[in-house]
């Protein structure tokens, strides 16, 4: 037997290549068909392996949905996590964390269907409250302690924490979700690099104007 039928995505000679391969398959079937709609077969047959083999590495559909999930907020928060790692004044720091996160969102643009449609499936989303718990509920913890910071500093306006970082983050995750609508509406491409990167600056300018104070102590943006 040659070396190359030996190692063929196909089989369990190359364990790495091959999960990653129905991975994301996974995560395109499942932003497009939601967990109820998606089927194994055609993640197999996107990923070029067997069924045989898709349920090797995962015992059924809803355990390759809880890897898709904690694929897409691993990455995340591994994305995020080293920048609020930085030793950085809370303003450069928040915005460090709201241009990575939206970095990552831009550059796996289905994870937004995905996280929307694990979040509004309250009645059978079982993953919600361990994602919670693994994820969610770190990152505020961290998002919130620098907007803490940053108000001791006077940098900040007196936000309330459980109001602001939902906000930000709608702000920096909604232009994906809606970009089929933003396509209609402009006659352009959304996901251009362009567009991308004037939204990207757009998002900053809108998180400053809303949290940063001014010298004067007034938000910026205030009227005089």
């Amino acid at each position: 037997m040659s070396n190359s039928s030996k190692s063929r995505l196909g089989s369990r000679g190359r364990p790495e290549q091959s999960r990653a391969a129905i991975l994301q398959a996974a995560v395109r079937e499942f932003a497009h068909e939601g967990i109820a709609g998606a089927r194994t077969d055609a993640i197999a047959r996107a990923a070029k392996v067997n069924k045989a083999l898709l349920y090797y590495y995962f015992k059924d559909k809803e355990a390759l949905y809880g890897a898709v999930l904690d694929q897409v907020f691993g990455g995340l928060i591994a994305c995020v996590g080293e920048v609020l790692s930085r030793d950085l004044p809370p303003r450069d720091k928040i915005l460090a964390y709201a241009g990575a996160h939206f970095d990552y969102v831009a550059t796996h643009p289905l994870y937004p269907r995905i996280v929307q449609g694990e979040m509004m499936g309250v009645g059978r989303a079982i993953h919600l409250e361990s994602i919670v718990k693994k994820y969610f509920r770190p990152l505020f913890g961290r998002v919130a302690r620098v907007l803490k910071e940053g108000q001791a500093a006077g940098e900040f306006r007196a936000v309330d924490p459980m109001d602001f970082v939902p906000s930000m983050i709608a702000v920096i995750v909604f232009y994906f979700t809606s970009a089929p609508v933003m396509r209609l509406m402009s006659g352009k491409d959304p996901m251009s690099p362009e567009r991308v990167a004037a939204r990207r600056a757009a998002v900053l300018d809108l998180i400053s104007a809303a949290l940063f104070q001014r010298p004067n102590g007034k938000p910026r943006g205030a009227r005089k």
